[in-house]
């Protein structure tokens, strides 16, 4: 008897405690309802673990969400891959499961810090070292025959488990930069139709497709578990893609806080990644006017001294988008600043203003030569 209680004791602590990578598992129409279902990722509660197949990503400039960090994966079936664009977002194959982790870096104290600080809190085996790292959720984007499908699940307060919750969350944070500068923050994590505001890039099908997952944002190296390697060359060596160039002869999107690129670089690039979803020539804020993705050319288009459309309240009272060398009367400064929910852009993802981001654009704009009442 006791010797049956004690292997009973053992192999409940090996489940919790010493769990193992699982095999991801593709649901083409269920949605269930614990994120372990789908395999991907695994918490052993010390660690976040990475599937076998399951392959870690990163992007040249991020989407600013609240000073949260994020780990990126993408798994598709065996013999499955995606079809490479210059331009678009690659063609993935139905059976693609696309994940994003949200976290924060927990300081020594237990305290929250950010995690876009370029504190390292991934493990030896290219997940997430949980005694370092406090996960928020993990989204899903996962092709369907019928298309791409969103769903969030949240994580529980033991990083053991993280639960589909439809409707989304909202969690109230305070969250320490490096500098000791303290935010409040209300992480808010959308519901499964709020996921369209970004993702429905196309204001007529509004079809949900990823964003990141495109060559200039992807042409970057990676630090691998088994060593640093250019992604898009990564991704073609696994067999997850096809029809790529060499990564020199791809586009390279600029790294929005590398000072020795040029600023115009930065600033579109951060532009770009944060706003291009909405504000491109097919996308919701298309009756804007203002198109800020790459291919859209230097000019009144990119705000270059275009009156607003349909701002409302939000143009703050100033008459252009972008007054060169005048980012106090820029409209894009105005609405990068506020926090009001009919001004605010980005208009989700922050409940905060992205400082850096701000002053990034600032830059740029103090730079432009020009007049608009010449």
């Amino acid at each position: 008897m006791i010797r049956s209680c004690l292997f009973l004791i053992i192999g409940m602590t090996l489940a919790a405690c010493g769990r193992e990578a699982a095999t991801p598992v593709f649901h083409g129409a269920d949605n269930p309802a614990l994120l372990s279902e789908w395999g991907v990722v695994t918490s052993t509660g010390a660690e976040l673990v990475l599937s076998e197949g399951v392959t870690p990503y990163d992007l040249n400039t991020s989407l600013f969400t609240d000073h949260a960090g994020k780990l990126r994966t993408i798994w598709m079936p065996q013999g499955a891959s995606a079809n490479y664009s210059d331009t678009d977002v690659f063609d993935f194959p139905v059976g693609t499961i696309i994940s994003k982790t949200f976290y924060y870096v927990r300081g020594d104290d237990g305290s929250l810090m950010r995690g876009d600080e370029g504190q390292s809190v991934y493990s030896g085996s290219g997940g997430l070292d949980l005694t370092r790292a406090r996960m928020i959720e993990t989204r899903l984007l996962v092709r369907r025959a019928d298309g791409w499908a969103a769903l969030p699940y949240v994580w529980n307060d033991e990083q053991t488990e993280a639960r589909l919750m439809r409707t989304g969350d909202l969690q109230q944070l305070t969250v320490t930069s490096l500098s000791g500068d303290s935010d409040a923050i209300n992480y808010f994590v959308p519901n499964v139709n709020q996921c369209a505001g970004c993702h429905a890039t196309n204001n007529t099908t509004r079809a949900i497709q990823p964003i990141g997952p495109a060559a200039r944002h992807l042409n970057r190296d990676y630090n691998y578990p088994d060593g640093s390697q250019n992604q898009l060359e990564h991704l073609i060596a696994a067999g997850y893609l096809t029809g790529a160039p060499q990564s020199a002869d791809a586009p390279q999107a600029a790294v929005w806080t590398d000072l020795n690129a040029p600023i115009g670089d930065r600033a579109r690039a951060w532009l770009d990644i944060n706003c291009a979803h909405c504000h491109n020539p097919v996308g919701p804020a298309d009756t804007s006017g203002l198109l800020l993705d790459p291919g859209t050319e230097w000019g009144p288009s990119f705000g270059l001294c275009k009156t607003p459309i349909a701002a409302g309240p939000g143009s703050g009272g100033h008459r252009y988008d972008i007054v060169p060398g005048n980012p106090d009367e820029s409209i894009l400064i105005y609405r990068m600043e506020s926090l009001r929910a009919d001004e605010m852009m980005p208009e989700l993802g922050r409940s905060i203003v992205h400082d850096d981001g701000v002053a990034l654009i600032r830059e740029w704009i103090e730079t432009l030569d020009g007049d608009c009442d010449a």
